[in-house]
């Protein structure tokens, strides 16, 4: 017999209204990838990169010139919380700390607004897991997806 597994840094568990059978899913290799560098890598980001939040796309952007390379989608509830879905970078600008400082500058923009936030990204989560100053945006009532408890 073999005790608990050490949950992994890819296992979650969504909320019962996140549809997912069994509230599990599995990460795509791209999502282990931006976990991997939030992780493993977190670098400065160049400084030629500007963040933009294009309110009726519902997308927070990360741009260079006019080129964008990374963005954060996201939902607004009924009761002004921001459900932050999903983020992806183009793996030509993956481990130099763009989704990083993405989601940092969306979490910034959610505090200066006083609002709160759901996080249906696992990317988003391992973020504020490993920068715990932002714990307090997360909605007591509604606050998405946690990592997956230990495994018999």
């Amino acid at each position: 017999m073999t005790g608990p597994t050490a949950p992994s840094r890819y296992d979650f568990e969504y909320p019962d209204e996140a549809g997912l059978p069994g509230g599990k899913s599995t990460l795509s290799q791209d999502q282990t990838v931006l976990i991997d560098e939030l992780l493993d890598n977190p670098h400065a980001c160049a400084s030629d990169v500007e963040f933009v939040n294009e309110q009726k796309a519902g997308i927070y952007e990360a741009t260079v010139g006019y080129r964008e390379i990374a963005s954060l989608s996201y939902n607004v509830a009924d009761d002004g919380r921001l459900v932050l879905l999903a983020i992806s970078v183009f793996p030509e600008f993956r481990k130099r700390g763009i989704a990083t400082e993405l989601i940092r500058h969306v979490l910034d923009d959610v505090r200066a607004q006083g609002k709160t936030v759901t996080i249906m990204c696992p990317i988003v989560r391992t973020f504020i897991e490993n920068n715990p100053e932002y714990a307090v945006l997360l909605d007591s009532k509604h606050p998405g997806v946690t990592k997956a408890p230990r495994r018999p």
